[in-house]
């Protein structure tokens, strides 16, 4: 897994289920994955030691780690436990 970009939380979010990852405002989180297909406005990352999806238009990204983007096909979905 490469990490591709680090961003900062513009608002609160809370995920409608456990496979999106909540943060606060101003929180860093860390993208590993944009998604392609028919969930292209969700991104997957990291803000903390919790992994999931995101809007991508919450984050203010502030820092580029690789310029190659891995992308998702939307039917990729992490499993709820």
């Amino acid at each position: 897994t490469v990490l591709m970009c680090r961003g900062k939380a513009m608002r609160d979010f809370k995920g409608p289920d456990c496979r999106f990852v909540n943060f606060k405002k101003g929180e860093a989180v860390y993208v590993y994955y944009k998604l392609i297909g028919e969930s292209t406005e969700l991104w997957a990352g990291s803000v903390g030691s919790d992994f999931g999806y995101f809007p991508k238009d919450l984050l203010e990204i502030n820092h580029n780690y690789s310029n190659e983007e891995l992308e998702l096909p939307t039917d990729v979905s992490l499993i709820c436990s």
